[in-house]
């Protein structure tokens, strides 16, 4: 069935999406390869989405891929089954992890080897995120899987040029709030197509 399909795989996901929802995002490109359920522009969509949006992106994530592809199954009833499948999947690592933490504080907080083991999980952590920023600056630039000059999102590249200026260097747009860039920013992808 699907919907536990969606449950396990997004509980795989969320099981070892360390760091939080940006390093869930090679699970993702990995999820998308294996299933099919979404294409690898469809997640770089997700990500400029889930970013412009209020919530963890990796939970943004999980309800869009288990509304779509329970639309695709049995309609908005799926819709919902899907999303709510996906969500609690990726959800439940971590409650599970927090329960048994929380049952175990005094012994882990004292623990060396616990300890130890959080000091190594940080440049794993550094290096899913870091992966996963590289992987959408790719799939942004060179959005047809071809990297080459000729293939370079030319928009794209004007437009993060741009914003970068407004941001860091124009004294009158320094000091805007962010939420204006995400809405010019947006308005500029659709008015251009650059998505």
């Amino acid at each position: 069935m699907i919907y536990l399909k969606l449950f396990y795989e997004f509980f795989k996901t969320g099981l070892f999406a360390v760091g939080g929802g940006m390093a869930t995002i090679p699970f993702l490109y990995r999820l998308s390869d294996n299933t099919g359920w979404f294409t690898h522009q469809d997640l770089a969509n997700m990500i400029a989405v889930g970013e412009s949006t209020p919530g963890p992106i990796g939970v943004n994530m999980a309800t869009y891929v288990g509304f779509v592809t329970g639309t695709q199954v049995n309609g908005l009833p799926g819709a919902l089954l899907g999303a709510l499948s996906a969500t609690l999947g990726l959800a439940a690592p971590a409650v599970i992890i927090i329960l048994i933490v929380a049952a175990l504080l005094k012994s882990f907080r004292e623990n060396k080897y616990v300890n130890a083991a959080f000091y190594g999980l940080r440049p794993a952590s550094t290096g899913l995120i870091g992966a996963a920023g590289l992987s959408v600056v790719m799939s942004n630039l060179f959005p047809g899987d071809v990297i080459a000059l000729a293939a370079v999102n030319w928009k794209g590249v004007v437009l993060a040029a741009v914003l970068w200026l407004l941001t860091n260097k124009v004294k009158k747009t320094k000091s805007l709030h962010p939420i204006v860039f995400i809405g010019l920013s947006a308005l500029v992808g659709v008015v251009f197509s650059m998505g």
